[in-house]
């Protein structure tokens, strides 16, 4: 583990490649997993204001469980989460014309419509912020479905946190991201990382 002021890194995430390939995953991480994608308590507010915005991009079923179960859901574990479809993909997705599940809110703010691209925790998937009182955790989380990811992360030879920068310095500055750098830099100068 390393420390950057009150945050604790996991080592994986400076030693474990990962460059999300959508060709060949398809965006499943949209549409697996027990609950939504996690929200910060001030995202719940960003998505009751950008709806209106977003609803010409999602699916009729989506629309109606929107309007059936709210813009954001409490989950089994207490968090505060976007709602699913029948157990399955976000509300919140599109299918583009290869099948590829995507993210309608980041479409959305592509096309300059509103400036919130998207939820931070799916932004920096795949590593998972855990809050304590006095710090938070970064850790990487390992999904059978990111084997592609990991697979062109490896081929290309990109850190997670080097293919997650925009997020990292979204959710915490450009002088933590070069930190981050600084210390990559010294654990391979350690032997700690190959």
């Amino acid at each position: 583990m390393i420390q950057i002021d009150d945050k604790i890194i996991s080592t994986d995430i400076f030693e474990k490649r990962f460059v999300c390939n959508l060709d060949k995953c398809k965006g499943e991480c949209c549409v697996e997993g027990e609950s939504g994608a996690p929200l910060e308590d001030e995202e719940t507010s960003i998505l009751e204001e950008i709806y209106e915005i977003v609803k010409p991009y999602l699916k009729p079923k989506a629309i109606e469980e929107v309007e059936k179960q709210g813009k954001w859901v409490i989950d089994s574990d207490g968090d505060k989460v976007t709602p699913i479809i029948n157990g399955k993909e976000c509300v919140y997705t599109y299918f583009d014309e290869d099948g590829v599940c995507k993210c309608a809110i980041d479409k959305a703010h592509q096309e300059g419509l509103i400036d919130f691209k998207k939820p931070i925790s799916c932004h920096l998937y795949p590593i998972r912020i855990t809050k304590y009182p006095d710090f938070e955790g970064l850790n990487y989380h390992s999904w059978h479905l990111c084997g592609p990811a990991r697979e062109l992360g490896t081929n290309l030879g990109v850190p997670i946190y080097k293919f997650l920068k925009e997020p990292l310095i979204r959710r915490y500055g450009q002088a933590f991201y070069d930190e981050m750098e600084d210390v990559e830099q010294t654990l391979r100068q350690q032997g700690i990382l190959k």
